[in-house]
């Protein structure tokens, strides 16, 4: 059965853990803007050239040419493959285009799934995060250090490093941000009764579990 979900909630909330363990588990296929974006530019496709010329003038990407692009991807991967889409629609006017693309290609938005987050213990996760410079395995300052000190529990390399955005500011204007632009599309799905609501403060394999339940509902 092809699914079409979106997968909300502030960075750091889980989300691009969560659908990668749905597009090993299931098969679907993650689309993220600004991963299509880069590959359109670089592929040289209609929509991606368009795009270039307006960042190469120093623009904004409009709400029309990221809709070309979800339309462009939704045809290459044909009818029968489920998507997750995540850091999209983020305004009124992109959930109306979503529905209007979907549409045209046989296709309905089946859940919205948010990660509900607390934002201090979310500060916490996210600032306390640090990973392999070698191999990119994942730690924390207090949730999973390397079992051996300052050597990866994966390759053995002694090289560290954090992302410099993960700090207390930049987190708390993140959250700020997702609330004053993405919040509000949230009542035009909760109308048609398709809102699921997941704590992503629990352990992954919870919050994965509480996916599958309402994706198998």
């Amino acid at each position: 059965m092809t699914r079409n979900i979106i997968l909300l909630g502030p960075p750091g909330a889980g989300k691009g853990t969560q659908a990668s363990r749905l597009e090993q588990e299931h098969g679907m296929i993650q689309l993220s803007t600004g991963d299509m974006l880069r590959a359109a530019v670089k592929a040289g496709t209609p929509t991606g050239q368009q795009a270039k010329a307006v960042m190469d003038a120093g623009g904004l990407v409009s709400d029309e040419i990221v809709s070309g692009l979800i339309g462009e991807r939704l045809d290459e991967l044909g009818g029968d493959t489920s998507v997750i889409f995540d850091g999209y629609p983020r305004t009124a006017a992109q959930a109306t285009a979503l529905d209007e693309i979907l549409a045209a290609r046989g296709r309905k938005l089946d859940h919205v799934i948010e990660l509900v987050v607390d934002e201090d213990a979310l500060v916490d996760r996210i600032t306390g995060r640090f990973s392999c410079a070698q191999c990119g395995e994942g730690y924390h300052d207090r949730h999973k250090q390397p079992k051996v000190a300052e050597t990866c529990d994966v390759c053995g390399s002694h090289e560290f490093k954090r992302r410099p955005d993960d700090n207390e500011e930049t987190v708390r204007t993140r959250m700020a941000e997702y609330r004053a632009k993405t919040a509000p599309i949230l009542p035009i799905y909760e109308a048609r009764g398709i809102v699921s609501k997941v704590d992503g403060m629990a352990p992954i394999e919870t919050v994965n579990g509480a996916i599958e339940a309402i994706l198998g509902g």
